[in-house]
């Protein structure tokens, strides 16, 4: 890299002219990762994979792309011309990162030849190399054929880390081997038109299905819904795939549904968007299954609620009675009631009402942000050599969403790397601290070096880290790294790769949105032996109760929880008081925790000084790391 700020980034995957959420995600994530400081080239596909594989025309029809074009774009792969998979991955050997923005596992050999012409799997022992980062907009396929599962365990094991929309997505991709993965909300990738005028209209609400027909998304469940629902209209927009144009089409000539569903095939370009919108008044996404769509994003923007099924990311983005409605999949009943509510058009025009426009920016800024944390060398260091001095901390967007869930043989998989004991960390380096100058952390930082582990260029996230692990430790090593850890700092802290060096095998969770850490995690009670959440992704004042509710459920006995959290001036957001940390330590009693360590003595003289030479009361003064023992 020319600079800490900037990488040579390679995004490999659909582009114009092939049409579909895949391609507009990739080049707009091309886009965005420009925007974002980062020399971007965008490799597409000439020819994608045969016919038979996609049952509809691959191009746009009328060849305008649906989001600006990417100007760094070379489409030189083919499907069926192995050597332009080589001559690609040659051309890209000088990237920090590759991209790859899966589709089908047809694509997989292509994918993997075009890796491993460009070097990637040089990096874990030269520091060579770009990185490998997999974006799985579907782990599997919605419809599977034979040796799916395999092509896929191949890939995954393959890549540096793997980025999926959904906890679901997570489990699905962690069952199949993969060691890294990082769930990241689908940002907004909207086909370009704006918004205009919704029409004026009074009565029961006139019902949308935009995109392509496929049988996965239950476009049926809702036409035999309606049979029993008088008054609401149906209009299906899309391109009708071969096996599912013949139900879709026998379904709107019932009688029941006479005159009350139009079905108009084809693809829809982004110009008609608005004016289709603006004539109906409810978004319909009733998917029988789904990965992660931002289809609720688009009719949002349009003005529309939304009707969708508890499935993929749907009821995370929608706000159940207020800007729409959420039922359970493949329930027709329940459907049924949802459109004897849409009958009414007061309750139409209240749900109307409650829509927002969706934030199109900051979910970007996040997505890159996890994705800059990935591809940059920080992220997987190698081993030995002092390398560079430290930083100073940057501003970098949150990291978000991570889970990794599939549990069985994960410890088998990590091979210790460097050797390290408890008797290795100095007495100053404590489970239970506060930190409140740059000199500790840099000191923390320091020894992090002395004792060899992977480098790390943030000295705060170096003394989170550093007194977590020599808790670990401690307190729950048996000797042979068999403790289960599970880590939810984010990717910018160094923890889990320190961890996964000296032997340990740590699996990775980071989420937002409100959305239960342990809940996601396919564990039983008192089935894990340490949980982390370190600086950058600590804990803020008002989680830290949830946080240790779900731990107290979900660690063994003698199981440890570490935190660190912001410390400040009372009313600083995200920040917790000096005082407030004794409560915390109270009600961790409560909960069936007991502080390893102490608030007393110097540690109480610490936050004295650093509050009284604090200068903003509304910026945090300190960090305070805090580890628990499960009773």
């Amino acid at each position: 890299m020319a600079d800490s700020t900037s990488l040579r980034i390679a995004v490999v995957g659909p582009t114009h002219p092939y049409k579909g959420g895949v391609s507009a995600h990739t080049t707009a994530l091309a886009h965005e990762l420009t925007d974002a400081g980062h020399e971007v080239i965008l490799v597409s596909w000439s020819r994608m994979f045969p016919k038979n594989f996609y049952p509809s025309e691959e191009g746009l029809p009328d060849g305008k792309p649906d989001i600006p074009l990417f100007p760094r774009t070379i489409r030189t792969m083919s499907w069926r011309r192995p050597d332009t998979w080589v001559r690609t991955g040659l051309k890209l050997q000088d990237m920090d990162a590759i991209l790859i923005a899966h589709v089908m596992p047809i694509m997989v050999p292509g994918s993997l030849a075009l890796l491993r012409a460009a070097g990637v799997g040089r990096t874990s022992s030269t520091g060579l190399g770009p990185r490998a980062i997999a974006i799985l907009h579907n782990v599997l396929p919605h419809e599977r054929r034979t040796g799916d599962e395999a092509v896929m365990e191949t890939f995954l094991r393959r890549v540096d880390a793997a980025l999926v929309h959904t906890p679901a997505e997570a489990r699905a991709a962690s069952a199949l081997g993969a060691e890294h993965v990082v769930v990241a909300d689908l940002p907004p990738h909207l086909p370009q038109g704006d918004p205009i005028a919704h029409d004026d209209f009074r009565g029961p609400a006139r019902l949308l299905s935009l995109g392509t027909v496929r049988d996965y998304k239950g476009i049926d469940l809702l036409m035999r819904a309606m049979m029993r629902v008088p008054d609401v209209t149906l209009t299906v927009a899309g391109e009708m795939w071969a096996d599912t144009a013949p139900v879709i089409r026998a379904l709107a000539e019932d009688r029941r549904l006479a005159g009350r569903v139009a079905v108009h095939g084809g693809y829809v370009p982004a110009e008609r968007l608005p004016s289709v919108f603006a004539k109906h008044d409810v978004l319909t996404l009733t998917y029988r299954t789904a990965t992660a769509s931002q289809n609720v994003t688009l009719g949002h923007q349009h003005g529309l609620p939304v009707l969708a099924t508890d499935v993929g990311n749907f009821a995370q983005e929608i706000r159940d009675g207020v800007d729409g409605l959420i039922v359970p999949p493949n329930d027709e009943d329940a459907l049924v009631a949802a459109l004897e509510r849409l009958r009414d058009p007061d309750e139409v025009a209240r749900l109307r009402a409650g829509v927002r426009p969706p934030d199109l920016h900051a979910p970007w800024a996040r997505y890159i942000g996890a994705i800059e944390a990935l591809a940059s060398a920080d992220s997987n260091a190698a081993v030995g050599g002092l390398g560079d001095e430290p930083v100073e901390d940057r501003a970098i967007p949150a990291l978000y969403s991570r889970a990794r869930t599939s549990l069985k043989g994960v410890v088998a998989r990590s091979r210790p790397r460097v050797d390290l004991h408890r008797n290795d960390f100095p007495d100053w380096v404590r489970a239970t601290d506060v930190l409140c100058t740059e000199e500790e952390a840099h000191d923390a930082w320091q020894l992090s070096r002395d004792l060899r582990l992977p480098l790390t260029i943030r000295p705060v996230e170096a003394w989170c880290a550093l007194g977590a692990l020599a808790a670990v430790l401690r307190v729950r090593d048996d000797g042979n790294r068999s403790a289960l850890l599970i880590d939810e700092s984010g990717v910018g802290s160094p923890y889990s790769r320190w961890a996964r060096a000296i032997g340990f095998a740590p699996l990775e969770l980071e989420l937002t949105g409100g959305r239960s850490s342990v809940s996601v995690l396919d564990v039983e009670t008192a089935s894990l032996d340490v949980i982390t959440r370190l600086h950058p992704n600590d804990c803020e004042a008002d989680e830290v109760v949830e946080v240790m509710n779900q731990a107290s459920w979900a660690l063994r006995t003698g199981g440890l929880l570490s935190l660190t959290m912001a410390v400040g001036p009372a009313g600083a957001e995200g920040c917790v008081g000096p005082s407030e940390l004794r409560g915390i330590v109270a009600r961790a009693d409560d909960v069936g925790f007991v502080l390893v360590g102490d608030l007393d003595g110097d540690v109480t003289d610490k936050l004295r000084r650093a509050a009284g030479a604090a200068t903003d009361d509304q910026a945090a003064f300190a960090v305070a790391r805090l580890t628990f023992r499960r009773r």
